[in-house]
């Protein structure tokens, strides 16, 4: 699921399409354990200026009421943001408090995983046996949405039609992250988590929203929504 290079974008829908697909690899990035080079990169500034940029060049309404001292503030020692990573994220005596897989959040979880694994070998994709790539991780299933956004600005730049990739995003995002995101989000506010991590979530939760309610726009309401 890497980005591949684009040749010259011409038209608003390919390119916002190809925006989004940035936005949704960053994400997934940013989700990875916090290594010393990203916590320099939030203190320096730049990891806020990237997703300033990133998300901006999907619609800068996505910037309005952003916490950017939040996401410029990597706590006080070198550890600390990977600490509140374990804490939140990682560890504790029944799992973590904000499990980062959606299969974890409605009793399902073999169905959950089987569904999503259904909507990758569909597009011909497979799983690694890595944590990682669990098929109900965040990561797992941000970055299925990044190969789905490209593949749509690709069709859109050869004249084909954007509509099967339009509606797997669609129906991806609700039946998963769309469904858990805002489930982790409440778990983390209950947390007194690292203003860091909630303004990521949030960020997260804000972005997923708007782009559902662009591919319902582009692609109509899915025939099966959950609720």
């Amino acid at each position: 699921m890497n980005q591949q290079t684009l040749k010259e974008l011409t038209g608003n829908e390919e390119r916002t399409a190809a925006a989004r697909s940035r936005s949704y690899e960053l994400f997934a990035r940013l989700f990875d354990y916090p290594d010393q080079e990203f916590g320099e990169a939030i203190r320096s500034g730049e990891l806020a200026e990237t997703i300033r940029q990133t998300l901006g060049s999907v619609d800068p309404s996505l910037l309005e009421n952003s916490d950017w001292d939040a996401l410029g503030n990597a706590g006080e020692g070198e550890d600390d943001l990977a600490i509140e990573y374990t804490r939140l994220f990682d560890v504790g005596a029944s799992g973590p408090p904000c499990p980062l897989c959606g299969g974890l959040y409605g009793g399902a979880r073999m169905k959950t995983m089987e569904e999503a694994v259904r909507f990758y070998n569909h597009f011909g994709l497979t799983l690694s046996d890595s944590p990682r790539e669990m098929p109900d991780h965040i990561t797992t299933q941000l970055e299925f949405l990044h190969f789905l956004a490209f593949r749509e600005a690709e069709v859109l730049q050869s004249g084909d039609d954007p509509g099967p990739f339009r509606r797997a995003q669609r129906d991806f995002a609700a039946r998963h992250p769309g469904r858990w995101i805002p489930k982790l989000r409440e778990r983390l506010e209950a947390q007194d988590p690292m203003p860091f991590f909630r303004e990521l979530v949030s960020q997260l939760d804000r972005f997923l929203a708007h782009d559902q309610s662009r591919l319902v726009t582009l692609a109509g309401a899915a025939p099966h929504s959950p609720r």
